[in-house]
């Protein structure tokens, strides 16, 4: 890395930094300023790239992959927004468990946002007599995330896969193991935390307050916009047809919703618009940080790289980055490796290394609230129903590193080492 490559990386780094540390030492502060911060940091990466580098191409792609992504994500919110999930009796950790693993199921066919968005309302309500930030984490990690890795409909970097040339069932016939173990896993690890806490809720207090609920779901005609979204997803032609559709679904769902249904799921536009703003810098200030992967990853990768090379490399820049642009980043960086001349000898000669990518990216876009899209919109939605979120740092700290690493270093021994 350069100089000048360390400079022009300084305000995604600055950033991330604020992101970090700010909401811990100055919390209000960052409240009424975080816009201010993301948006300037973001303007003065795209001054540099119009006016000093007069490069328009990078700046349109940036524009059209944030319009992609916010149209997406937002839509999805609204969507979500006009179902109302009631939930019945005291949410045991068994409970927990078999839902958030219909959560990781559900994942493969919304996508990892798709389901996070509906089913992170009623899981807050489920446990909202016990509520702490675990549970907000390990819906992240299992429902936001590892949960996705079965159809390129899970996560945006298998989507984005599936556009290359990997044929749609590729993914799940070659990655349910890990898909198995890694979920598997977490949801062992959710048992034993969430029992603990469930032990320290009295009985009464629990049978109180769960007395009245039942199951029930409001605003189904919904379902109907959600399909329109997910169907949306693969339209590419013409340019922003698929966005316009997709926004179209959003507000056909918020205008024909009942107003009952988004007061009993407190719904209002704050969530995504704080998602709107941070990810409009964080997709500008990254852009220096793409290109130098771009150019530098078949160096740093060396000749013949293990698929635990891939498999860590494209986790820990996901983790920081974007997910979907790096495991693109990475499946050039294999293409170059390889020799391979199209994207069907590369499966035949190096499954494993593609498989590497393709988990890596999911998985570790756990990590942090923003390695994955759905992250921050789950924080956004827990924050704004009461629940003390862990910051940047602390979720890191407390959760990523204790939990998801070993599961991590689990999967790479069992299916990557090699």
């Amino acid at each position: 890395m350069t100089i000048g490559d360390f400079i022009l990386m300084l305000p995604f780094a600055l950033l991330l930094g604020a992101m970090a540390l700010a909401p811990i030492f100055a919390p209000h502060w960052w409240l009424r300023h975080y816009a201010k911060v993301a948006l300037g940091l973001g303007a003065i990466t795209a001054g540099y790239y119009f006016f000093g580098l007069h490069d328009t191409h990078s700046l349109g792609e940036a524009a059209h992959e944030y319009i992609s992504f916010i149209a997406l994500v937002g839509s999805l919110y609204v969507v979500s927004g006009g179902i109302h999930i009631g939930v019945k009796g005291e949410a045991t950790p068994f409970k927990n468990v078999i839902f958030l693993l219909i959560g990781a199921v559900l994942a493969n066919v919304l996508g990892t946002t798709g389901a996070a968005m509906l089913l992170i309302r009623p899981w807050i309500r489920m446990n909202k007599y016990r509520i702490t930030a675990h549970h907000i984490v390990f819906f992240i990690f299992i429902v936001a995330n590892v949960g996705g890795c079965l159809t390129p409909i899970g996560d945006p970097p298998l989507f984005l896969g599936f556009l290359q040339g990997i044929p749609f069932w590729w993914v799940a016939e070659n990655c349910w193991p890990m898909w198995l173990l890694g979920v598997g896993l977490l949801l062992a690890i959710f048992y034993f935390i969430d029992r603990k806490n469930f032990l320290r809720a009295p009985r009464a207090v629990r049978e109180k307050e769960t007395a009245h609920e039942t199951w029930h779901i409001e605003g189904l005609p919904n379902l109907f916009f959600l399909a329109v979204i997910l169907v949306a997803v693969f339209v590419a032609k013409p340019l922003f047809l698929r966005e316009i559709l997709m926004l179209a679904a959003a507000a056909g769902s918020y205008f024909t919703t009942r107003k009952s249904v988004h007061a009993a799921n407190h719904f209002n536009f704050h969530p995504i618009q704080e998602v709107a703003v941070l990810f409009a810098g964080i997709f500008t200030t990254m852009m220096p940080a793409l290109a130098w992967l771009d150019r530098g990853s078949q160096s740093l990768l060396g000749q013949n790289p293990a698929p635990g090379i891939f498999f860590w490399g494209t986790g820990v820049l996901s983790s920081a980055l974007d997910n979907a642009p790096t495991y693109l980043g990475f499946l050039r960086a294999l293409h170059g490796t390889a020799g391979a001349e199209d994207i069907h000898g590369l499966l035949a000669t190096h499954t494993h290394h593609v498989l590497a990518i393709s988990i890596g990216a999911v998985f570790f876009g756990a990590a942090t609230y923003i390695g994955n899209g759905p992250n921050f919109m789950v924080k956004a939605i827990a924050e704004q129903n009461q629940v003390r979120m862990p910051s940047f740092v602390e979720f890191i700290l407390k959760f990523s590193l204790p939990f998801l690493l070993p599961v991590l270093i689990i999967v790479w021994s069992i299916f990557f080492q090699g």
